[in-house]
């Protein structure tokens, strides 16, 4: 078992967003990439998750490459235009001064070197959007395998607030995200384990806590549209902290 990845506390603009009522959407304000004092070792964590879990944590439907490319190009950019990150060529250096290699041929794997959040891909597919990609090694409480080629409302019928009006209200507002205009929105919730790697099946029972929680869990989950295919990215940036 790894050491828990934790910061001293989840930042007060996660919380008043995660206060806010469904779906909680807000305009990005300056970069939709989160670097915090936890992104070395998250990105740690990310790394051994994705070599002992392979598919569990990064899979892609076959056909999803355009869609694979243009993720990378507004990825690059957004760390082109990031002051934590130095581009240069096929290569960019973080933070905490660790250099990747951003190849194209490998979009998710190399993304994952350099990106603490989740990254999910998302088609529109009839009237719903459906989950055709993603970098997920931080689940809290569902699976990668369980989703992939799913619609929204099948993604999320386990969740209850989640009915069909808010679901409906959901899929208006990723209708309306435009290319360059990414919206976000936060949630909070406790937790009696500091684990970023928390997947659970459909079938199996949630964890009751009783009594308050040892840990808090906040997600900034950022959304936004790729200009080239239209697919649109939920990027989920995850915190931990003690209760």
């Amino acid at each position: 078992m790894s050491e828990p990845v934790l910061q001293p506390a989840i930042p007060e603009p996660l919380r008043r967003a995660a206060a806010a009522p469904l779906p909680r959407m807000q305009p990005v304000e300056g970069s939709w990439i989160t670097v915090d004092a936890a992104h070395g070792a998250q990105l740690a964590e990310r790394a051994r998750l994705l070599s002992e879990k392979g598919r569990l944590v990064l899979d892609a439907l076959p056909g999803t490459r355009p869609n694979l490319e243009d993720l990378f190009e507004v990825v690059r950019q957004a760390l082109c235009d990031h002051d934590g990150f130095g581009v240069k060529g096929d290569r960019v250096e973080g933070p905490s001064g660790k250099v990747a290699v951003l190849d194209p041929a490998r979009v998710l794997e190399s993304l994952n070197d350099v990106l603490a959040e989740d990254l999910c891909l998302l088609e529109k597919r009839g009237d719903e959007h459906v989950l055709v990609a993603a970098s997920l090694c931080f689940p809290a409480g569902w699976t990668l395998a369980q989703k992939l080629g799913r619609p929204l409302s099948r993604i999320h019928r386990p969740v209850p607030p989640y009915d069909a009006d808010v679901g409906r209200r959901v899929q208006r507002f990723f209708d309306a995200v435009r290319p360059g205009r990414p919206i976000w929105r936060a949630n909070l919730h406790g937790y009696n384990r500091p684990d970023l790697f928390l997947p659970l099946r459909e079938d199996e029972a949630k964890e009751k806590i009783s009594g308050a929680p040892c840990y808090l869990r906040s997600e900034r989950q950022t959304v936004l549209r790729l200009p080239g295919t239209g697919a649109m990215l939920f990027a989920i940036h995850t915190t931990v902290a003690k209760a």
